[in-house]
């Protein structure tokens, strides 16, 4: 939280985003999710079981490994750099299977 000298204070733009990303989260809470992330395994797709502070965990069914698939993984919401959650109202995600 930023302040200014009249005891006003003000959040930061990127305060604002953080909190608007994790309540996101939060309302997919139950839904399928999609996440790409810039760092190994990369991608994930899978359940939004809970988010806990700036963490999400899910449970995941598709990843670019099969060992790492089928697990609860938590993920720090902040290292996310494309998601989509699926809404009553938009397309849903397709199933990915081998073969």
């Amino acid at each position: 939280m930023s302040h200014l000298g009249n005891n006003q204070s003000f959040s930061s733009v990127n305060e604002i985003h953080g909190e608007a990303m994790i309540q996101h989260f939060i309302d997919g809470i139950g839904r399928k999710v999609f996440v790409l992330m810039p760092s190994f395994p990369f991608l994930f797709i899978g359940t939004i079981v809970d988010v806990i502070n700036d963490l999400v965990e899910i449970d995941v069914e598709t990843t670019h490994y099969a060992q790492l698939e089928n697990r609860l993984w938590h993920i720090h919401i902040h290292n996310i750099e494309v998601f989509y959650i699926e809404r009553d109202d938009g397309p849903t995600i397709p199933e990915l299977t081998n073969g």
